[in-house]
């Protein structure tokens, strides 16, 4: 009878070990396959013995410090997807930033400076309860822009050449971690800011003296995560209206489905 018992919690624990398993693994397909990136694919690998599939590649330059972590472990992935929520999340604030500095008719410039410097304050913010990864972060920002908080505004100004495009890499993310942590499907759209002809700041002069208009109250920038539906409850009050809002931005919107991050669109 003991035995008999015994043997059931065996059973049992097995069982509930390989439900455990199989849902933390279930999100390993991605609708969008990161190695189709290139971008991504330099910095990953795929590990079929990681939770989401893919590890962070020894051959890459962005992500080599996190080569060490046991990318099989759940609790691990799962504490480090956290951090990377709640990075995402904060995105959020320097879409309310640009907003702000826009309607005080801010320079370009000066835009770009606020925004570039905030995003790096916030990626170190992320890592207040991981020292180990704040570490990592400092060395590997020491190591790629000489600054262990990160790239300033001048650096990405001299590289890129233009402050349009210093916004755009301050709003841009890492697509290869999102997709060694079960996030490269949810934040998708995100990574095209500067691909698509409907950016945040396409339609602004390069010039960056340049002054940035005002932007009328029927216009909103759609940010991380946002849907037509989300967009038509939200500031429209009816998720049915979302419509309406695609009438009026279809010379800007092919797919209803698939909106871009940084877009303008006509409320």
């Amino acid at each position: 009878m003991i035995f008999r018992k015994f043997r059931i919690i065996i059973y049992t624990t097995i069982v509930m070990t390989l439900l455990f398993y199989v849902t933390a693994f279930a999100s390993v397909t991605y609708s969008h396959d990161p190695m189709s990136n290139p971008k991504v694919a330099k910095d990953i690998i795929v590990n079929p013995n990681a939770v989401y599939g893919y590890s962070p590649s020894p051959e890459s330059s962005r992500l080599k410090d996190y080569v060490d972590y046991d990318w099989s472990d759940p609790a691990v992935v799962n504490q480090m997807r956290q951090q990377r929520e709640e990075y995402h999340d904060s995105i959020k604030e320097l879409y309310s930033m640009i907003s702000s500095m826009k309607a005080a008719d801010a320079s370009i410039k000066d835009i770009a400076i606020s925004v570039s410097t905030r995003r790096n304050e916030l990626r170190l913010e992320a890592y207040k309860n991981d020292p180990e990864g704040l570490d990592k972060v400092k060395k590997s920002n020491l190591e790629n822009f000489g600054n262990e908080s990160g790239g300033t505004p001048d650096f990405f100004y001299k590289k890129y050449g233009s402050w349009e495009k210093v916004i755009e890499k301050a709003l841009s993310t890492n697509e290869g971690a999102d997709a060694c942590l079960g996030l490269y499907d949810k934040y998708y759209d995100t990574y095209f800011i500067s691909q698509t002809d409907n950016g945040t700041f396409s339609t602004l002069k390069a010039d960056s003296t340049s002054q940035v208009s005002s932007p009328p109250v029927s216009t909103y920038i759609v940010k991380p995560g946002d849907t037509l539906c989300s967009i038509a409850k939200d500031i429209l009050g009816d998720t049915a209206k979302w419509r309406t809002v695609y009438d009026k931005n279809r010379n800007s919107i092919k797919d209803p489905n698939m909106i871009y991050t940084g877009q303008v669109l006509s409320l």
